[in-house]
């Protein structure tokens, strides 16, 4: 008989199994050699002294096998908090026994309970099995906008051009 799941905050003595599963996340998405997290990184990001991120586990038969790893955004039009998750992953053994539903259920409560008007993420236009899963929680595609980033060269091009015009 498989012992039923549990859904909890992360605590530190989970930071390795979360950096893995971060890993085995960059490894389905097809961008590993883009992943360089550490558990140093994770670690202070998580429970430094001002921590930006959170995270929830799913623990299955003792060991971790999913996570959400989320961080607060600030809606100007609603003017209250919410979500983003960062990272949604269950392991592929895992899979199918309900700890993705479960882990996105704890976001929606923990919404719920401190009043943050949503859970966004974004998820890769070729990954049908998760927009199909999404999509049968309620959730629905923010079609109308286009997301971007600013990163690398491109990044360190444009924060030089501010170099002076800014006050630290």
């Amino acid at each position: 008989m498989t012992s039923a799941p549990l859904i909890r905050r992360a605590e530190p003595g989970d930071v390795p199994a979360l950096v893995e599963l971060v890993y085995g996340l960059a490894e389905y998405e097809k961008a590993r050699r883009e992943c360089t997290l550490t558990t140093e990184q994770l670690h202070t990001a998580l429970f430094g002294p001002d921590p930006a991120v959170f995270a929830h586990v799913a623990v299955l038969g003792g060991a971790i096998s999913g996570c959400a790893i989320w961080f607060l955004n600030f809606s100007t039009w609603d003017g209250v908090h919410g979500i983003y998750l960062e990272d949604l992953y269950v392991t592929p053994e895992a899979r199918r026994g309900g700890l993705g539903r479960a882990l996105l259920a704890a976001l929606a409560q923990e919404a719920r309970t401190h009043g943050y008007s949503r859970v966004s993420w974004s998820v890769l236009t070729w990954n049908t099995p998760s927009i199909g899963f999404y999509e049968s929680l309620g959730a629905r595609a923010q079609d109308d906008w286009v997301g971007y980033r600013l990163s690398g060269e491109a990044l360190t091009a444009l924060a030089d051009t501010a170099a002076g015009a800014t006050a630290g």
